[in-house]
Formats: structure tokens, C-alpha cells, sequence
């Protein structure tokens, strides 16, 4: 299964972060996707402000419906996405099942 069919799911109060091997394995599945110590990120450029809010806008749906969000960084045609589990001051799985579907939302963007 891809990443991208993947559902996020809530970590539980013993859940630890990825280990080194486990994160360079799936960042493999999300090429564009820079590892930042306990972060991965990416920037998306668009034409314009008008078309960087609609994008992070699908996003912000996708978060949602998996409750898993991102760090959201705008300037005006320019948008950083940055993941990292929190609850658990680390990487998850989640992280790279969101940059999955975010990454998917790019092939519908025309730049």
C-alpha cells in the first residue's frame, strides 16, 4: 500500500518516534521532501497569492480529515510545508503519509 491510501492514525502515550532507518526508508517515497533534523518539509511555488491560499486551503481539508497539520508558512506565492509529530517530538508515519497526499495535490496545479 502507498503511502498516500495510508490513513493517519492518533500516536498512542507509548509511541516513539521513527527510527533513522525507518525515516530514510520512506522519505524514498516522497522524493521532493527535504529531511530537517526532526522534520520533513517542502516549498511549493504557485503564480500567485490567489493560487498558493487555494492550495493551502486543500490542504488544510486533507489535515483535517486525517488531524494531522502541518506548519503552514505563506509568502505570498510561496508555501512551506513542515511535518513532525509533536505529541511524540519526532517523526511518524503520519508525517510522511501527509506529505504523500499534499504531494498529490500538486499533479491538479498547474504553475
Amino acid at each position: 500500500m502507498s503511502l498516500f491510501e495510508e490513513k493517519c492514525h492518533h500516536p498512542g502515550p507509548s509511541e516513539k518516534p521513527l527510527d533513522t532507518s525507518e525515516v530514510h526508508e520512506l522519505i524514498k517515497e516522497i522524493p521532493d521532501w527535504e529531511l530537517k533534523d526532526n522534520t520533513i518539509e517542502h516549498s511549493f511555488r504557485f503564480r500567485d497569492f490567489s493560487e498558493a491560499m487555494d492550495f493551502v486551503n486543500r490542504v488544510a481539508e486533507i489535515a483535517n480529515a486525517e488531524d494531522h497539520h502541518p506548519d503552514i508558512h505563506i509568502a505570498y506565492n510561496k508555501v512551506v510545508l513542515i511535518l513532525t509529530t509533536h505529541k511524540i517530538h519526532g517523526l511518524s508515519r503520519n508525517d510522511f503519509i501527509m506529505a504523500a497526499k499534499t504531494s498529490l495535490l500538486m499533479r491538479d496545479v498547474t504553475v
